[in-house]
């Protein structure tokens, strides 16, 4: 990926990937980002969501914008790793990178959600990345996430 230094290109987040395509969970630390990736990964393959679900990154992820798109990927040292609260790391399934198609911000424990929200977008490297914003504690978070995920590779 692009010729620019590793620690230049690496935002704090954590992204799984479904089909080829990511979405990169954004939170402070310990808000649940990981806790969130583990209940998707564990969440694929059924009637409903029928493609399996990967890791891509946990906690830093390296963006890059190339061929029209974003691309995430996660730093060799840490690829395939995911931290569960009470067992450290853990080896996960995981992809090497993913399309960037969605960005889920985690809100904080009570914050409303929109029922029905206007659709929403953040800006990453000059691209815009529709957005959306989870409980992350919620029994329905995983699948809110990668129905919205599904949604977006869909469209592309």
């Amino acid at each position: 990926m692009a010729d620019v230094p590793e620690e230049h290109r690496t935002w704090h987040g954590t992204a799984i990937a479904m089909a080829g395509k990511a979405a990169l969970i954004r939170g402070a630390s310990g808000a649940g980002k990981s806790d969130l990736a583990l209940r998707c990964i564990a969440q694929g393959g059924s009637a409903l969501l029928p493609f399996a679900v990967d890791l891509v990154c946990d906690d830093r992820a390296i963006i890059v914008a190339e061929c029209g798109y974003l691309t995430v990927a996660a730093p060799s040292h840490i690829w395939g790793k995911l931290e569960v609260r009470g067992q450290g790391i853990v080896e996960v399934p995981a992809v090497v990178s993913a399309r960037l198609v969605l960005v889920v911000d985690l809100a904080d424990a009570g914050e409303p959600i929109e029922r029905l929200p206007d659709p929403e977008h953040v800006e990453i490297l000059g691209h815009r990345v529709v957005s959306m914003r989870v409980n992350p504690f919620e029994a329905s978070a995983p699948l809110k996430v990668l129905l919205a995920l599904q949604r977006m590779g869909n469209k592309l």
